[in-house]
């Protein structure tokens, strides 16, 4: 007997709704209105930041520097030799 791939079937938790259940939220009157003093919860979220991004350095790594320098020797090299084929 062949069973489904597992692979196939749907997560039902991959696009569970983010909002609260309007029949869960405390103090909410029928139409959505609060009452005075009353808030209700936030939903989630799922864009923007968690926390500040670090800031950043104003200057190339030395790391890059040196693989342009790799690459422009290589490139200069295969040109050498293709050169020397040729003549």
């Amino acid at each position: 007997m062949n069973a489904p791939d597992p692979r196939n079937i749907p997560d039902p938790q991959a696009h569970s709704d983010t909002d609260p259940d309007p029949a869960r939220t405390p103090d909410l009157k029928p139409g959505g209105g609060v009452a005075p003093g009353s808030t209700p919860p936030d939903s989630g979220t799922t864009s923007g930041l968690s926390a500040p991004e670090p800031r950043t350095r104003n200057h190339f790594p030395p790391t890059g520097i040196l693989a342009i320098g790799a690459v422009a020797l290589i490139v200069v090299l295969f040109l050498v030799v293709i050169v020397g084929i040729l003549m």
